[in-house]
């Protein structure tokens, strides 16, 4: 099967060439290596004093990452918060199969809904599927099912991919839907019992965007306006990234649920769960922004979140 790409010339650029050139521009924004633990002030729970968290950039990361989150808007609004994630795991890994999990804009069920065989193609060319580990995946639980269709429409994988050819020339891909359920843990943790078991040189991904917040998205808890996307970002935001730091897979799905800050929930639930059966114990913030800074709309009044994560240990 081939999987042709279905949002080159919106979300990114559908030739080659231009694709290329703004993947080095989304590399060039990637934010420049920081001290390990540098601190940044943040708002905290609504209420709460201001405190401190961590934010690591793309440098100063020596344990091994087994996975990150990465947001999937258009590239010249989320790219360079991509970037972050992906320049990290570059100098920290190098995978053989890249299995990327994404959000779920059209239900299809509580399935995760895997890309079976053949290859995706994109500007940059195919991109080979992994196909055994497909089958080992689905051999392994019944909460994953072989269904190419579930890609068609979607662009949260897609967006990716060309990164992933980018850093890592020769990996296969491993492409799977994950909704916003109440199995997204066990699918995940499938997926990662299965890579160890089998000894896979992978890394996991989650595509995700955060808080739509504005009368464009009808989510205006807070107002309209600078307080409204400041509560956005600050508070609303850092709920469900508070929860990824501390890898609360569990907590993910009804966090995003009842705060719509994360478009993708279940496959960064099932992203935590994976990872944490592949060894790791902490999530590290590398890089937090909204469209409305990305895109230097000041006078915008809505903005989309985003988060830049891995997952060490």
């Amino acid at each position: 099967m081939i999987r042709e790409a279905a949002v080159a010339g919106t979300f990114y650029p559908a030739t080659e060439r231009e694709c290329l050139r703004a993947l080095d521009a989304c590399f060039a924004q990637a934010e420049a290596p920081k001290e390990p633990g540098a601190k940044e002030a943040r708002v905290g729970d609504e209420g709460a004093k201001a405190a401190a968290y961590r934010v690591y950039g793309v440098g100063g990361i020596e344990a091994r990452i087994s996975g990150g989150v990465v947001p999937h808007a258009g590239w010249m609004c989320s790219g360079m918060v991509a970037a972050t994630v992906f320049s990290a795991m570059a100098a920290n890994r190098r995978p053989d199969t890249v299995v990327v999990l994404g959000a779920v804009h059209r239900p299809r069920g509580e399935e995760g809904a895997i890309f079976p065989n053949g290859r995706w193609d994109t500007p940059l060319g195919g991109i080979e599927i992994d196909e055994r580990l497909a089958e080992r995946i689905l051999g392994h639980t019944n909460l994953i099912v072989e269904d190419p269709y579930a890609h068609e429409p979607e662009h949260s994988i897609e967006v990716q991919v060309p990164f992933v050819q980018r850093v890592w020339p020769g990996a296969k891909l491993l492409p799977m839907m994950v909704p916003p359920s109440r199995r997204a843990v066990e699918i995940g943790d499938a997926v990662g019992r299965t890579l160890v078991s089998y000894g896979y040189e992978a890394v996991v991904l989650a595509s995700s965007d955060l808080t739509h917040y504005g009368d464009r998205y009808g989510f205006e808890p807070k107002g309209a306006g600078e307080a409204g996307l400041k509560w956005a970002k600050e508070v609303n935001d850092r709920r469900v990234i508070d929860l990824m730091v501390a890898m609360e897979a569990e907590r993910i799905v009804p966090e995003a649920v009842a705060h719509r800050n994360a478009c993708g929930g279940g496959a960064i639930a099932a992203t935590i769960a994976a990872t944490k059966a592949m060894g790791a114990k902490e999530g590290l913030l590398l890089r937090h922004a909204t469209s409305r800074e990305t895109m230097r709309m000041e006078r915008e009044r809505n903005a989309v979140g985003y988060a830049g994560m891995v997952f060490v240990g």
